[in-house]
């Protein structure tokens, strides 16, 4: 008997190894069509049984994209059996978000590992003001924005992430208030050369919805840009503090 119980310790502790790399890989695996579409559905029966939508409440400034956050927790158990496995809630890389509230609400992800990088840079630039008066920029771009002076943010390079469009690595740059973003121009710039409607886009108008319409994921941590000449460029930083 003890030899038995012996052999079936053994069995469950390898299959408990088997499993852990299976449930990693799980967390870690980057969104399917399916997932987004099981949510989805139960944020679109949610919102018909109550006639809300199941998100977190947020502050009246929170960026656009960041501003309806899908919470898990009012989707199951009647709607959902739980998150996604890649999901934040799930313990995942991906946070569930929705878009176009108001007229057709749409759920998206935020890569929350562009959250952190973002979020680790914004630690460096406030520690730097705290001690000096001005930011730490290195090249003006237009409309009030800069790219940072890495060597005196203690950095060995350019700061930057990777897209979650086109997997090109994009710069990290900041406003004239010191806000850290990610700058979309090369993204925004393909989306625009595939697009067919481009001559009916307006100047002036926010035209980060042409990643959105591509892809599952929204431009997290990004500026407003608009279109001039064919090209994206970016509002400027002062008419968002007006």
């Amino acid at each position: 008997m003890k030899a038995k119980h012996m052999l079936l310790l053994l069995f469950v502790l390898l299959l408990s190894g088997c499993m852990y790399p299976y449930e990693h890989k799980l967390k870690n695996a980057p969104p399917h069509p399916v997932q987004i579409e099981a949510v989805q559905q139960s944020v679109d029966q949610f919102r018909a049984d109550t006639g809300v939508l199941p998100i977190y409440n947020t502050e009246a400034d929170t960026p656009i994209y960041h501003k309806y956050v899908i919470d898990f927790s009012k989707l199951i158990p009647r709607y959902m059996s739980e998150p996604p496995a890649n999901s934040f809630e799930g313990g995942g890389y991906y946070r569930y978000v929705l878009i176009n509230v108001e007229t057709d609400p749409e759920v998206k992800l935020i890569d929350l590992r562009l959250t952190q990088k973002v979020a680790e840079l914004q630690r460096r630039v406030n520690h730097y003001l705290s001690r000096n008066p001005y930011l730490p920029v290195d090249q003006m771009l237009e409309g009030g924005y800069f790219t940072l002076d890495y060597k005196q943010l203690g950095l060995k390079s350019p700061p930057t992430v990777e897209s979650p469009y086109s997997q090109q690595f994009l710069p990290l740059i900041v406003d004239q208030r010191g806000q850290v973003g990610i700058d979309y121009r090369i993204d925004l710039y393909q989306a625009l050369q595939n697009r067919e409607d481009v001559d009916q886009l307006e100047e002036g108008e926010d035209i980060r919805f042409v990643l959105t319409d591509i892809s599952p994921f929204v431009p997290a941590h990004s500026f407003p840009y608009t279109i001039r000449d064919g090209e994206p460029v970016f509002i400027e930083s002062w008419q968002r503090y007006r």
